[in-house]
């Protein structure tokens, strides 16, 4: 039950946490005192490390952590063109188990047509690429095309440029499309798309929300899945896709709540990925049955191990939970890892170094121990 192609029996999410020397070489860039050549030279070192660390621990995945990133998302939306940040805030409200905080940061306007120029994140994949080693498949990961839309809506696109919506998904499928196309001719042979939408759209207070901007709550999955369908329908052959679904992740707090049981079916029944990253660390996430829907030939990577505190999960539960997610799946079809990334932005989650190696560790031994 090994596998050889992604996603692994023991895989990660993407991002990790920024390293102090990392943090401080973009506060002193922030500030003036260091060019971008000194960041970029902090950047790299902190990669090759993060390179080896999962190495060591027994990974097949290899990423760079984000580390070249703020956010996970909004550093790639930003380099299509035909979108810039507005000097308009996007709040986002987040609770944790403390209390309740908000995440703010520039929205976006899709103010001309979406095209592709430059490879976005071409330079950092291929440093990732060159410095894995040859057990290790890099890893890069990029956010879904259903993000460009649900983090404004309708009100984001300029109606002077997209009158009509039909238009704005053919663009943004295009460039997509070309991202894809582009990324493979560099040598990637694994592709994430990260998506929190498909897990907010579960929430009946996310879906209200997107019901009171003039969306439609009740079929924007089914949109989303077609858009991320056309823009992988020619992918090359030889690359790996997966989708990686939460319900938000920002300093060890979450935005959304709900079981997928509102996307289920045509998620996993219509979605073209090769994976689903699934986030199941605690009740938020709801039970296995949505599982049902997960077609032969598509692998589940169970996210049981929580990035939102540093405390290790016991082994033995782990195994209990995925015997339980294969009474609807079969479990050659089940792999492990984390519920999210341990730094969807540059703050982190709050845990440490040495409990996030820990928690990889306990992830790569447990998949060893059940897949063999």
């Amino acid at each position: 039950m090994t596998r050889i192609s992604p996603p692994f029996r023991a895989d990660h999410v993407g991002s990790l946490l920024r390293p102090a020397a990392l943090l401080d070489a973009r506060r002193r860039h922030k500030a003036g005192e260091i060019d971008g050549g000194s960041l970029r030279a902090a950047e790299d070192a902190a990669i090759r490390d993060v390179v080896r660390m999962q190495e060591e621990v027994g990974l097949q995945t290899v990423t760079d952590g984000e580390f070249r990133r703020t956010s996970w998302h909004m550093d790639f939306i930003y380099q299509l063109g035909g979108i810039d940040p507005t000097d308009e805030k996007l709040m986002v409200h987040f609770r944790n188990e403390q209390g309740e905080l908000d995440f703010e940061s520039a929205a976006l306007k899709v103010h001309d047509r979406i095209t592709l120029a430059d490879t976005i994140f071409a330079e950092a994949f291929t440093f990732l690429r060159d410095n894995a080693s040859s057990a290790q498949t890099p890893k890069l990961t990029i956010p879904s095309p259903s993000m460009v839309h649900y983090r404004g809506g309708r009100a984001a696109i300029d109606r002077c440029v997209y009158p009509e919506l039909d238009g704005f998904w053919a663009d943004l499928t295009s460039a997509y499309a070309e991202q894809v196309r582009r990324v493979a001719d560099l040598g990637c042979t694994y592709l994430q798309l990260d998506d929190t939408s498909l897990a907010y759209l579960n929430d009946p207070k996310q879906r209200e929300l997107i019901a009171s901007m003039g969306g439609d709550a009740e079929h924007q999955h089914e949109q989303y899945i077609r858009t991320i369908n056309a823009a992988l329908a020619n992918r090359p052959d030889g690359l790996r896709v997966t989708t990686h679904m939460c319900r938000g992740n920002f300093r060890s707090s979450w935005a959304a709540e709900g079981g997928y049981d509102f996307v289920a079916e045509a998620l996993f029944s219509e979605l073209d990925v090769d994976g689903f990253f699934l986030e199941y660390d605690d009740d938020r996430s709801g039970g296995f049955a949505p599982l049902r829907f997960v077609p032969p030939g598509k692998q589940v990577v169970l996210g049981l191990v929580t990035t939102k505190k540093g405390a290790l999960e016991d082994k033995d539960q782990l195994k209990r939970r995925i015997d339980e997610a294969s009474r609807y799946v079969p479990l050659d079809q089940l792999c492990l890892s984390p519920q999210c990334g341990f730094s969807s932005t540059v703050e982190g989650n709050v845990l440490t170094y040495d409990e996030e190696v820990a928690k990889l560790r306990l992830i790569v031994e447990t998949a060893r121990e059940v897949w063999g």
